[in-house]
């Protein structure tokens, strides 16, 4: 699973009670669905969050004779991209929860740099200082694949939480 998108749904059980809502026609239902439902998957939400802010990314040691400096931005990488994280649910054409990266919500720059830090091997390959030329790219080190992680985490407990929604909502439809 990429970063950038887990979703509590596609169960022909969400459907069908998604059009049994509808036609029973009780908004406060619906409403009551899309809270329980949004409240099961905040914990991931917060967690992702949280992960994403206190991710370590280790540098690679400067090359002998190399010279450093301080960045040229002073915006927060981590916070950055865990204020690009959203919950959003949804009772209607396809019901469930949804978290994602938010990407209008970063800078043109960082765009896919969720992506980036999560691959297989830990590595982010990025420019130094912004320098795109012959050397100017280095590499940081992070945990591998720490959005599956963060989602593996939580799954047994949302699988849980929504089986109960279910058959809440469907005992007071039938």
């Amino acid at each position: 699973m990429a970063v950038g998108s887990v979703q509590i749904s596609g169960t022909g059980q969400l459907i069908e009670l998604s059009r049994r809502l509808h036609a029973a026609g009780g908004p406060r239902l619906k409403q009551n669905f899309a809270r329980r439902i949004r409240r099961a998957a905040e914990p991931l939400h917060n967690d992702m969050q949280q992960t994403i802010r206190t991710l370590p990314i280790d540098p690679e040691p400067r090359k002998p004779g190399s010279r450093g400096g301080k960045s040229p931005t002073t915006r927060p990488l981590r916070a950055t991209i865990a204020n690009a994280v959203r919950l959003s649910v949804r009772t209607s054409a396809n019901p469930g929860a949804r978290v994602w990266v938010d990407r209008s919500l970063l800078p043109s720059d960082l765009k896919f740099m969720p992506e980036g830090m999560n691959k297989r091997d830990g590595r982010i390959r990025h420019p130094t200082f912004g320098n795109k030329g012959r050397g100017g790219w280095v590499n940081s080190w992070t945990t591998p694949l720490w959005w599956e992680k963060t989602v593996q985490r939580h799954q047994p407990r949302m699988r849980a939480e929504v089986e109960r929604v279910l058959g809440d909502v469907r005992r007071t439809i039938t």
